[in-house]
């Protein structure tokens, strides 16, 4: 029998802050894959051409990446271990849709150097959680 500890007010503090995070990695996948044909034929070529370039395993780790974070933080928030390994699982994900993004496809040609930020702060958001995660369950604060 495994017996939870209260956590510290910081771990809720950052289990909301996650989610808040995520909801919106959630808004920009539903975007995405919902976005009308007069809104992609609105944007520049070279951004509708990158779009329309995206193969279906590179959403699909998208989706796996927003949702599976997603999941991750309303686990940390309910106080279940499962937390850290669905935020592995989204990790994953994670790093399989920036290899496209960062390595397949033109969009560093299309964005530029700033089309690196928000990659970086995903990559890095990631690992925290998983780290935090962890963090909270060798405190008991998840079981």
């Amino acid at each position: 029998m495994t017996t939870t500890t209260k956590p510290a007010t910081w771990f809720w503090v950052v289990s909301v802050i996650a989610l808040v995070w995520n909801l919106m990695g959630v808004m920009a996948y539903i975007m995405q894959v919902t976005m009308s044909p007069e809104a992609l034929q609105a944007l520049p070529e070279n951004e509708r051409t990158l779009i329309e370039s995206v193969p279906t395993w590179a959403t699909a780790a998208f989706a796996i990446a927003v949702w599976g974070s997603t999941m991750g933080s309303i686990l940390l928030l309910m106080s279940k271990k499962l937390a850290t390994v669905i935020l592995i699982v989204s990790f994953v994900g994670i790093l399989v849709q920036m290899y496209y993004n960062l390595f397949m496809s033109k969009s560093l040609e299309v964005y530029g150097p700033g089309g690196l930020a928000m990659p970086v702060m995903v990559l890095v958001f990631g690992l925290f959680l998983i780290w935090f995660s962890r963090k909270a369950s060798s405190h008991g604060w998840i079981s």
